[in-house]
């Protein structure tokens, strides 16, 4: 299932403008509560192909989205190590080629990364990496650590500093670090290149079908800005992986995802 639904959707398009039900709905030609009963869940396509524009979404991709779910990932050598958080979920990745194993973010309890690998038969990673700060992606670190395995990160306690624009290779890999901040500041997303296809560890700053949620509304068009810079020149048959939900692909997501 997808992380977000259309009701948070709308909710974080609505912040991230700064804008209240009543104000959109005026923009809009709708009532303030067919707005409101939108964003508690009362899907209607005509609703959301009228506030999409308001909002600065894909008017089809809204009016579609209560039953989009990306296709499943077919890639070899891709691992999505899916963990509890709180009420939730989290993921990190774990990328495999030609004897090399890298590992992409840790969880938020802080076994449940390490234990998922050994049951993978996997605990033997050769370098990890940190999309961003925030509790969910890191509380395994200090399990990685006592196996001597130092992560790197951007502002990440205890990681070799890492930063957009750096790159790094290990086997048949480059991974190179990209700007994503906008939901957690800094954040990076990291392209991996030795597949038949590219791959981009996006963690939070994109979902299949959504985005992160952003505190302001500066940090929200930093966010729309950096996805469009990063995500633009990529081809549409690349691999999203992101930090909450379901692999995606960058055509999917142009289609399907409403931010985009």
């Amino acid at each position: 299932m997808l992380e977000d639904d259309f009701t948070y959707v709308i909710r974080k398009a609505l912040k991230g403008l700064a804008l209240s039900p009543s104000e959109a709905a005026a923009q809009a030609g709708l009532s303030e509560t067919e707005v409101l009963q939108f964003s508690r869940g009362k899907f209607s396509a005509t609703t959301a192909r009228r506030l999409a524009p308001v909002l600065g979404l894909n008017p089809e991709a809204l009016a579609q989205h209560d039953h989009y779910l990306p296709n499943p990932l077919t890639l070899s050598g891709i691992k999505r190590i899916d963990m509890s958080f709180e009420q939730e979920r989290v993921n990190a990745w774990l990328i495999s080629l030609g004897g090399t194993s890298i590992l992409f973010d840790t969880g938020y309890n802080p076994s449940d990364c390490i234990r998922a690998l050994d049951n993978l038969g996997k605990s033997a990673i050769h370098h990890l990496f940190i999309t961003h700060g925030h509790v969910d992606h890191v509380g395994g670190i200090p399990d990685f650590i006592a196996r001597g395995m130092i992560p790197k990160g951007a502002s990440i306690a205890d990681a070799h500093p890492f930063a957009a624009g750096d790159s790094f290779t290990a086997g048949p890999l480059t991974i190179r670090a990209c700007d994503l901040s906008g939901h957690a500041t800094p954040a990076l997303g990291y392209l991996i290149d030795g597949f038949s296809r590219p791959i981009l560890v996006t963690a939070d700053a994109i979902f299949a079908g959504s985005i992160g949620g952003c505190t302001t509304p500066q940090r929200y068009q930093h966010a729309i800005t950096q996805l469009r810079k990063i995500l633009g020149p990529l081809p549409d048959h690349a691999i999203l992986l992101p930090g909450h939900g379901p692999a995606t692909t960058l055509g999917e997501e142009r289609v399907h995802n409403p931010f985009l």
